[in-house]
Parts: structure tokens; sequence; C-alpha cells
């Protein structure tokens, strides 16, 4: 009589940040032996980096609305998102003892507005289920025997493997977007910046004198979308949660047209008609004073004002404080955006994220192809792929003969 004990189920996952770390979470749960690869000396980096903020962790929006936010990736990333939805999420992180709140924008947060608890919380609970973690790991794909192969030389057999690598925003956070040379057969959209700021051709007075200077109070339209907002002023352009929110639109313009412009609302609580009745007149004022005085401008707006008369843009001034053109060259580089577009192409993947032409490979987070706008988003997303990630590597498993 065969007394001995079953081999556990190995899996490996590459990649330690959220999306890996949830699908590390529901194959542990299911008694995988799990041993999870972090190419930096410890996992959730970038996690803990958007907690600086408060960390947004998903939105209350109806989810028609919500899901809208995906875009082009919508109908793919909807089954995932009603798998794991805003409220699954938010129970969630009670689970791990961080209870979360509404913000007055419907953005959600944990009540103590940071990451660093919840990631401490997830990590023991990870340990706790069994899960091996092994930093300072980097993968450099298959030996000829289908091992794992990390950098240091060593090996690793799995019976199954996560990717969760992430895409190249932050690099220096450990998302480098290397992974793509590891995987030559599989067809990958370029890694592009989203949620980013643009580069703009500013005079060298204007940049010198108010780079960091935030744009507050704004409304910004690019093409047909407008933004409520702020901006920040960056020495070579513009970055911040009104241009993040249009992105996406201005990067596409930009590409098919070699720049995009933004048209910007300076005092979006006065009608046209109305800032001009305010700026008749004004006598020997000088025009910095009467934009001051008059329309109520900043510094910093009045200087944006400036830029445009100087670069020829001809129109009455209260027009121009309502329509105000910004010309954007360029996309800011990888490194400060704050997530990216492009990767794994989606017709790669089974209906369980699985590579087609890699049996028990599957991806899941940024390294796939769809991208979001910040507010909840990206993290919501990268939690449920890697959910379902997890959740497709059990099913494949008890689809290999001796499981079922």
């Amino acid at each position: 009589m065969d007394t001995q004990t079953p081999t556990p189920f190995r899996a490996a996952v590459i990649g330690g940040g959220p999306a890996g770390l949830m699908a590390a979470e529901v194959m542990a749960q299911a008694g995988l032996a799990v041993t999870l690869f972090e190419r930096m000396p410890s996992v959730g980096r970038k996690l803990l980096m958007a907690g600086r903020g408060g960390l947004n962790i998903t939105h209350s929006e109806p989810m028609p609305r919500f899901l809208a936010r995906y875009g082009a990736g919508e109908a793919w990333l909807a089954p995932w998102l009603a798998e794991f939805p805003p409220e699954a999420v938010r129970e969630w992180c009670a689970g791990l003892g961080q209870s979360t709140f509404v913000g007055s924008s419907g953005r959600v947060f944990p009540n103590v507005m940071k990451a660093s608890p919840l990631l401490r919380a997830w990590i023991r609970r990870l340990e706790s289920l069994g899960v091996t973690f092994v930093t300072r790991a980097e993968w450099q794909g298959w030996d000829a025997h289908g091992r794992l192969c990390f950098a240091d030389g060593t090996a690793h057999e799995a019976d199954v493997v996560v990717l969760a690598l992430g895409g190249a925003s932050w690099p220096r956070l450990g998302s480098t977007g290397g992974w793509t040379a590891l995987l030559p057969d599989v067809e990958i959209a370029p890694l592009r910046p989203a949620n980013c700021g643009f580069t703009v051709g500013w005079s060298a007075h204007f940049a010198e004198k108010f780079a960091g200077t935030p744009l507050k109070r704004i409304t910004l339209a690019c093409g047909d979308v407008a933004v409520p907002g702020e901006l920040m002023i960056t020495k070579d352009g513009l970055e911040g949660g009104a241009v993040y929110a249009v992105s996406a639109l201005a990067r596409e313009m930009i590409a098919r047209d070699g720049s995009a412009t933004l048209s910007l609302d300076l005092r979006p609580d006065f009608s046209a008609e109305a800032l001009a009745a305010r700026l008749a007149g004004g006598g020997s004022e000088s025009l910095s004073t009467r934009l001051r005085k008059r329309a109520g401008l900043s510094p910093v707006a009045i200087g944006l004002m400036q830029e445009a008369r100087h670069a020829g843009v001809e129109a009455p001034l209260a027009g121009l404080i309502k329509s105000l053109p910004v010309r954007l060259l360029a996309p800011s580089g990888l490194e400060r955006a704050i997530s990216t577009a492009g990767g794994i192409k989606l017709t790669e993947l089974d209906e369980h994220l699985m590579l087609r032409r890699h049996p028990g490979v599957f991806a899941a987070g940024e390294m796939l192809d769809w991208e979001a706008p910040t507010g909840g988003y990206l993290l919501q997303a990268c939690l449920a792929t890697g959910r379902a990630a997890g959740q497709g590597v059990l099913n494949w498993r008890d689809s290999q003969p001796g499981n079922r």
C-alpha cells in the first residue's frame, strides 16, 4: 500500500507587486507550494510609493462608469473586475485589518492613509500560508530543462509560473520592462508611458521662474475631453492629475500628428463675457496688473498668458483666459510615468490568462496590454488580474492528468 504523501503542486510567481502577491495568495490558499521571486531587496515597492499620496486603492463609482475608465480594455477586463469588484477589494483590505473609507471624490483609501500597514499585514498572511519569498532574484528566462533561471546562476523547478513583472514605469522601483526580451515568441505591444507628463517648449525665462509651481482650479481640455483639476509646471513641461487624465489621448495625438494642443480654462468659474467686463478699461495698468487685479490670475497663470502672446497667439484677453493653448511636444519618459501602456497582447492569452504559446505560464497585472487613469483603477485591475491568474492556475492544475 502506497502511503507516500503527494508532492505539493509547485508554483512560482515572478514579481512581488500587487498582481504577483494576489496570485500567490490565491494559490497558497488552495494548498500549492508557492515561491515568489522579486528582483529588488523587498516586495511591494511601487505600492509603497503609491501610498505616499494616501494609497488610492479603488473607486466607489457605479460599475458601468467604473468599467468605462479602462477604454479599449473594458470588455476584456470586465469579467475579472466582476469577479473581484471594488466592494470585494474593500472587504479584502478589512480582512487584513485595514478598514477603508470613500473620499469626497469617490476614491477609496485606507483609514490610515498609508500603504505600509496593508503591505505588512499582507506579507504576514502570505508567510502564514507557506509562501516562500526570494528577493534579489532577477529572472532570466528558462534553461534547456525548463527550469526558471536567475541572474545569480540559480535555477528553480516549478509546475506552473505566474509572470507579474509590471510595466516599465518608475524602473528604480523594480519594473524595468526587460522581461520583453525573455518572451521572443510572444506578441508584445511596445511599452509606452501612461498617466504621464509632457514636454512643452517653454521659454528659458518661464521655465526658470515657474518650474515646480502648481496651477490650481483650472479646467483642461484635450480633443473633446474636459477635466477639472490642477497641473504642475516642470522645467520641461507639465505634469499632474489633470494632464494624466488625458495622457492616453494626448499621447496618441502626438504619435499621429507630431504634437497635441491642450486648451486651459484658467478661470472656469467665470464666463468669457464676465471676464471681458472685468478687464475693460484699465487705463495705464500693465498687462500683468490687469490680469492679476481684474481677472484674479495667479503669477503662473499670467506667465502662461505671456508665453502664449509671445508665441504669436492672437485672441482677446478674456478668450485667451478661457481657452489658452498649450502645445505638447512629447510624453515624458517612462522613468517618471505613473504607469505603462502596452505589454503582452490580449490575443496571446487564453480565458484563464495563460500564455497560449507557453502552457502552464500565466501573466497578470501591468505587464498586460491595458491602461487606466489614476483614481484607483490601476491597482484595482492589478489585483483583479492577479487573482484571475491564480484561479487560472488552479483550473489548469485540476485539468492535468493525475489531478482530475
